[in-house]
């Protein structure tokens, strides 16, 4: 199987809570690479990481999960989150200064080759707002007729123009096989419940949009029929939220490769084992993607990182 290729963010989240301060290898694109991999799926991605001591973190972490980074330039050094945790486990987030000028460069041979030889190509928590980089993404991804999801994973502290990123974003959006947006985004962006986002996308072309409901479970709108699912329930209490929506997305991801669902049970299917992966995921510190046999049985990456 030729490699899915994941365009996005690689970098430190930082977490800070009661218990002190750790430190693992994450962003939104990173995270779906991994777990893609994790789940059988071959992935790529591309990133920017910095020649630097955590950019060799990322390096040798990617390494480690089988994942080929092919890491685009990065003037300001590697990026860094610093998530500081809400008595519900959720993180509230700063940035530093290279995630805040996050680029991705589409002209290197290395990036165009990746692109050509896909399956399938993910965008998760890009710059939406720079239009320039929206449109050489745009124009690689055409030239190459490779399948294209999307997930706009929006952050106040990385975002310069709310104006600019919904443009971009339904830029690509209009041509993906798959959306992904959350409830959290929808408010964001259009200060609409998610439901509304997802009809709004489909009427602007995507093929099919996973709406990601927190607590409320998830739905998955396609060929004119939704179907939703709830949270999956699983032993064990919930430890960390930050790596639930990549996984739902990396497992939505696996579904499509491996033969887009072609009626409501098929994209049932794939909706339910997305779930369950988020809901293993979150029974554990990290955003590494976990399956629901790790909560029974033994997963060597069961602390983290």
């Amino acid at each position: 199987m030729s490699r899915v290729v994941v365009v996005g963010d690689a970098l430190i989240d930082e977490i800070r809570d009661h218990k002190g301060v750790r430190e693992f290898v994450g962003g939104a694109a990173l995270n779906v690479a991994v777990g893609l991999q994790r789940l059988g799926v071959p992935a790529a991605l591309v990133a920017m990481v910095g020649d630097d001591e955590a950019g060799e973190h990322i390096r040798t972490y990617v390494a480690d999960h089988g994942v080929e980074l092919i890491a685009t330039e990065a003037p300001h050094g590697s990026a860094r989150a610093v998530s500081t945790r809400n008595a519900d486990g959720e993180p509230e987030y700063e940035f530093n200064e290279a995630s805040q000028k996050r680029h991705i460069g589409f002209d290197s041979a290395a990036v165009t080759d990746a692109l050509a030889e896909a399956p399938l190509v993910a965008v998760s928590c890009m710059a939406l707002d720079d239009l320039d980089q929206v449109r050489a993404l745009a124009d690689a991804v055409e030239y190459v007729g490779a399948p294209f999801a999307i997930d706009p994973n929006p952050r106040t502290g990385m975002m310069r123009d709310l104006g600019l990123f919904v443009t971009g974003f339904e830029r690509l959006a209009a041509r993906a096989a798959l959306v992904k947006v959350g409830a959290d985004d929808s408010h964001l962006l259009y200060g609409t419940p998610v439901d509304a986002l997802r009809a709004r996308l489909i009427e602007q072309g995507a093929r099919a949009v996973l709406a990601t409901e927190g607590a409320d479970g998830a739905s998955i709108e396609a060929g004119g029929v939704v179907v939703t699912a709830p949270i999956s329930t699983m032993p064990g209490p919930i430890i960390d939220t930050m790596g639930a929506g990549d996984a739902v997305f990396a497992s939505m991801l696996s579904a499509l490769v491996r033969g887009v669902p072609r009626d409501p049970d098929q994209w049932r299917a794939a909706l339910h084992d997305a779930m369950d992966a988020a809901a293993a995921t979150c029974r554990f510190e990290g955003a590494l993607l976990r399956l629901p046999t790790a909560i029974h049985g033994d997963d060597f990456d069961r602390i983290g990182t």
